[in-house]
């Protein structure tokens, strides 16, 4: 098995690509199986979870076609094509390896009245039940059956009517699938505390430029009147927020810079101010996001929060770099019970972190160390590989597979940095 290999104490200086989002890239890959006609993402990133996803899309007959692009260039163009649904099974040998595949639920019971999805797998970051996802599309005229691991869905005869629906709490995942079920129903549906996350506004224009009618985007209150049918379309799509903020905590640990091409900062607020409020430079600059940390890490406190709160995916990331703060820093977790797992690894790098339930104590050091540390999901992942960039001495972070999940070639962008990271073959 791979693992990555840091020297550290390199200070990081340059300019590095931010690839497509991989959460968006999830959530724009189903929207195929609404129409029979092709759908070509651009911008799609490299990542294990995109190829994952294109073979539970080929399991319904789905044909996809990847431009010819160079081994070098990051991102990729795909054509998908579901002219004929074959299939309407979406089975468990390829639903367990991520969550994500419970986004074909909604588009494939819209356009074929019925679907039948093994139950999903995932990072293990704590309990995230599908209750949401299950209750939307009740709500919306579905009948719901589970049985030996499967969620069976079936509209009634002439389709989904559609209807109303009121989330009690924020959920990104059942927003996603309601927009793509209620698109093609016969009705008018509406939404109330929708998710606002930019990957929703992305999924929401998409659908629009195939054809649906949403009012509302942006917001938390949704209005989507259906449509008979979709049509093919092709769409770009937006920069990885997750992987910029990712790359800018990198940089700020090791007090260098880095000029972040083709990031937002409009779809990063929470996290730019964050950065701010730890003492990293952080401004618009034409093409990107420009960081740079001058001076000592300063300790911040914060929760994570919905959108436009503080996102959960920067949590971990955030974390590595307080670890070089001057002072204490308290992080609560408010979205996942289980999400400190990457602690225990950067304690081992001689970090000071104590966990009181959902809060984190980070205690500043002046020095982290190089150690073997094993990765425990994605966005903890990423800290180990952020600390041991600031860290004396190798560091070694094994389990890449979760890494491959959602950073896309980050050994080679980090180098592009200046970074001293290699990977290598494992034992």
């Amino acid at each position: 098995m791979d693992k990555i290999i840091i020297h550290g104490g390199v200070r990081l200086a340059g300019t590095v690509p931010v690839s497509g989002a991989k959460n968006a890239a999830l959530t724009l890959l189903p929207c195929a199986l609404l129409t029979d006609e092709p759908l070509t993402l651009r911008n799609l990133p490299r990542l294990a979870d995109i190829d994952s996803f294109q073979h539970l899309l080929n399991q319904f007959g789905v044909s996809t076609m990847i431009a010819g692009s160079r081994p070098e260039d990051f991102g990729r163009v795909m054509t998908l094509a579901a002219t004929r649904i074959t299939s309407t099974v979406a089975p468990y040998e390829l639903v367990r390896k991520m969550r994500a595949s419970i986004l074909v639920l909604g588009p494939m019971l819209a356009r074929m009245g019925e679907a039948k999805v093994s139950l999903p797998g995932g990072c293990a970051i704590g309990n995230r039940p599908i209750d949401l996802h299950l209750k939307v599309l009740e709500a919306f005229g579905a009948t719901i059956e589970l049985a030996a691991g499967y969620v069976r869905a079936i509209a009634p005869d002439g389709g989904l009517p559609g209807g109303d629906y009121s989330f009690p709490v924020v959920s990104v995942g059942a927003t996603e699938n309601a927009l793509m079920a209620a698109v093609l129903a016969s009705g008018t549906s509406t939404l109330h505390n929708a998710a606002r996350e930019p990957e929703i506004v992305d999924l929401c224009n998409l659908l629009v430029a195939m054809g649906a009618q949403i009012e509302g985007i942006g917001g938390s209150d949704l209005t989507i009147h259906g449509v008979h049918r979709l049509h093919g379309a092709t769409y770009m799509v937006m920069p990885d927020r997750i992987e910029a903020g990712s790359y800018a905590c990198a940089a700020a640990i090791t007090g260098g810079e880095a000029l972040l091409m083709g990031a937002r900062i409009e779809d990063m607020a929470a996290t730019v101010q964050a950065l701010r409020d730890a003492g990293v430079l952080c401004e618009a600059r034409p093409g990107g996001l420009y960081v740079a940390a001058d001076g000592p890490i300063q300790p911040v406190t914060l929760s994570t929060a919905p959108y436009p709160g503080f996102a959960t995916d920067m949590q971990a990331q955030l974390m590595a770099l307080l670890c070089r703060a001057e002072g204490a820093s308290v992080l609560t977790e408010t979205i996942f019970e289980n999400r400190y797992m990457h602690v225990p690894e950067l304690n081992r790098m001689s970090a000071h972190i104590e966990t009181k339930g959902r809060t984190a104590i980070v205690h500043g050091v002046k020095q982290l160390i190089g150690a073997d540390v094993m990765a425990t999901d994605l966005r903890a992942s990423m800290s180990l590989v952020i600390a041991g960039l600031a860290s004396s001495g190798e560091t070694q972070v094994h389990r890449l597979y979760h890494l491959d999940r959602g950073y896309e070639r980050l050994e080679e962008k980090l180098a592009l940095l200046g970074a001293d990271i290699e990977r290598v073959g494992g034992d």
